[in-house]
Formats: structure tokens, C-alpha cells, sequence
């Protein structure tokens, strides 16, 4: 689960959100929860990876896993 930041942050600016932007979308008041497991200085827990999965509408396997890509990526 070691890029599962650098795929949130792919997902994110996809769809031209701000860190802050998402953080309120999945229910958060504060970005910083966000923008800690983007930068890999937290741990996403199950519910944060879930939310993430539901919201972007992509399994959490893609998420999870270092061994698969998102759609559109190589």
C-alpha cells in the first residue's frame, strides 16, 4: 500500500480538486488528514479508503494494492 497516496493525489487533480475540496467532499473539517496520507505521513484507515473508493468510483483493490494501476494509467 505504498503509493496509495500518489494515487489519491492522481485522483484528485483528475477531477481539478484541491486537497481542501476533497477533504470536505468525504466529510472531513480538516485537510490536513488528507494531505498527511497524500504525502505518506498517515495511514489511510479502512473507512478513509472506502470513502475515497465510493467517491472516485474505483475499487478499493485499485487503491490498496501497489500491484494495479487506476483506469487510464500503464
Amino acid at each position: 500500500m505504498q503509493r496509495f497516496g500518489e494515487k489519491l493525489r492522481t485522483l484528485r487533480t483528475r477531477r481539478g480538486m484541491t486537497v481542501r475540496e476533497l477533504a470536505q467532499a468525504l466529510g472531513y473539517n480538516a485537510h490536513s488528514y488528507v494531505g498527511d496520507v497524500e504525502h505518506n505521513k498517515r495511514r489511510p484507515t479502512a473507512d478513509f479508503v472506502l470513502k475515497v473508493a465510493l467517491f472516485f468510483n474505483v475499487s478499493t483493490d485499485q487503491l490498496m494494492r501497489d500491484d494495479r494501476e487506476l483506469d487510464g494509467e500503464e
